[in-house]
């Protein structure tokens, strides 16, 4: 008879530094927080609502290609300040047009997009080219 695994609550770890290991770091929105500082500072970050499935689905596509990706977990609260912090990113990068919906990835510093645009360049193969052009991932 197999042995069931005991019950534990899912544990993040919110340290941020890179030890190679695959875990995930997690932070969760908080004030005072530089968001331009975080998202220049990490090779990829995905921003998403907090139990988003979606945002998961990106995080394991991701980790599937070798990469550890930054998540930032947003509360419905926060969801408005973290989308005027995030445009503020954007339109000081050029790209006044975007508009954020989450889940939404950046990557080397700069948009890359949400769910669609991942697996679409996941699925041409050009997502492997530029997570090694922002020095993510070394597969």
């Amino acid at each position: 008879m197999q042995n069931a695994l005991p019950y534990r609550a899912w544990a993040t770890n919110h340290n941020n530094s890179s030890s190679g290991t695959s875990s995930t770091f997690c932070i969760k929105h908080s004030e005072g927080r530089d968001l331009r500082s975080i998202v220049d500072e990490t090779p990829v970050i995905i921003f998403m609502k907090g139990g988003d499935c979606m945002g998961h689905v990106v995080k394991l596509l991701l980790q599937g290609l070798g990469v550890n990706p930054v998540v930032y977990e947003v509360d419905d609260n926060d969801e408005t300040d973290v989308c005027n912090e995030l445009m503020a990113k954007i339109i000081n990068g050029g790209n006044e047009e975007e508009l954020i919906q989450f889940p939404v990835a950046f990557i080397g510093g700069e948009l890359f997009g949400g769910l669609d645009h991942v697996m679409a360049t996941h699925i041409t193969g050009d997502l492997t080219f530029v997570l090694k052009q922002a020095g993510a991932s070394w597969l």
